[in-house]
């Protein structure tokens, strides 16, 4: 387990030195796709999943967590219909 860590580490360092010239936008899209994919990868591996289902859901939380940072960057919130479609509105 230390070596993906490790390995893990590795990778972020140069990630997030590229991080200083982006907007705070791009870097709270980019921090929500990360934490996103960290904790898609997570529970997956809590529940014992294969290594194909644990990359479906590293990029489902990824693509859960940008959304999740540009919504709140923008202020909006998804709301239901009732009948399977929604509408954004800003948040109360």
């Amino acid at each position: 387990m230390s070596k993906k860590i490790l390995l893990a580490l590795a990778f972020a360092a140069p990630t997030l030195a590229a991080c200083t010239t982006m907007s705070n936008t791009d870097a709270s899209t980019a921090f929500g796709a990360a934490t996103g994919a960290g904790l898609g990868y997570l529970t997956a591996d809590a529940l014992g999943s294969s290594d194909e289902w644990k990359v479906l859901a590293t990029l489902g939380g990824a693509a859960a967590g940008s959304m999740v940072a540009k919504n709140t960057n923008s202020a909006t919130c998804a709301y239901s219909n009732g009948d399977g479609t929604y509408y954004t509105a800003p948040c109360p």
